[in-house]
């Protein structure tokens, strides 16, 4: 099986690492990615590997007031298409079969990645359930990703990665130090984000840290997200994290630049920090 056909690759060796793009795949109909087939694949992870709740939520959503469907796993799977849910897996790589499934998308993504930002680093895989109409609220990722659209359709609308109107450096480190991936959402902010519409054979790919949110359309959807890290990320987060330590003393420091800079300087200085006080304060 191959993923992507050689005009997607191309597409993507382009503008990676830092500009969204529609991409075409060939994934549509894998037997794996069938309602019964993530129906057995829920049953056998780990509960906390499965996350789902109503999909009728506001673009910013307070991550504490999500709210429940009453219903469990199986049910909100098997009644998708009434319950107004949404739903996704997570950690698909946790099983064997989909590990394959996983690393045979991924491998033949490296000639458009490997080039640029060296090997795919934790490699991890997601797939989302949602009912007709479910609402992705507004947030960012901290790796590299594409959705690959498998049934139905929904509009994902990305927002640039480096507009600090709409995310904050504050909120940058909020998260890497342990916040949620949710953000707070401003109707002004609607215009500054480009849509991309996603039917079955299309995906998009999203830049590290690029908020978006996500519509649903009027059918059932299911999609495969694959996600990696590079250095340059885990550069990138280090960065956040050391800029997180010169606020806490009073500082105000300035954001890591994004590609092509590196964050060198910024990134060693928390690695040093953070192996010295690892040493300091080993885990019990």
């Amino acid at each position: 099986m191959t993923a992507f056909p050689a005009s997607a690759l191309a597409t993507l060796g382009q503008v990676y690492p830092e500009q969204p793009t529609l991409l075409d795949h060939d994934l549509v109909g894998h037997e794996l990615l069938d309602l019964e087939a993530l129906a057995a694949l829920a049953q056998r992870l780990p509960p906390q590997n499965v996350e789902y709740n109503r999909g009728d939520v506001p673009v910013g959503l307070d991550p504490a007031a999500t709210p429940t469907n009453g219903l469990s796993v199986e049910e909100t799977i098997r009644r998708i298409e009434e319950c107004g849910s949404w739903m996704v897996i997570k950690f698909i790589e946790q099983d064997e079969v989909y590990r394959r499934l996983l690393h045979q998308v991924l491998d033949d993504l490296d000639p458009a990645v490997a080039p640029a930002t060296g090997a795919m680093l934790k490699r991890e895989g997601f797939i989302f359930i949602s009912s007709p109409g479910a609402v992705t609220p507004f947030h960012f990722d901290p790796e590299h990703n594409i959705l690959a659209q498998i049934r139905g359709s929904k509009t994902m609308t990305i927002f640039p990665a480096d507009d600090e109107g709409l995310v904050s450096g504050a909120e940058h480190e909020r998260f890497h130090n342990g916040g949620h991936r949710n953000l707070p959402w401003q109707e002004v902010f609607a215009g500054r984000g480009q849509p991309f519409h996603l039917t079955p054979g299309k995906g998009v790919y999203v830049p590290v840290k690029a908020p978006h949110w996500v519509q649903n359309g009027p059918e059932v959807s299911i999609s495969l997200s694959v996600t990696w890290r590079s250095e340059w990320s885990y550069r990138e987060e280090y960065a956040r994290r050391w800029n997180h330590l010169l606020r806490r003393a009073g500082m105000t420091p300035r954001s890591p630049r994004r590609w092509p800079h590196q964050n060198h300087a910024k990134s060693l200085g928390y690695r040093v920090i953070n192996k010295a006080n690892r040493i300091v304060r080993p885990q019990p």
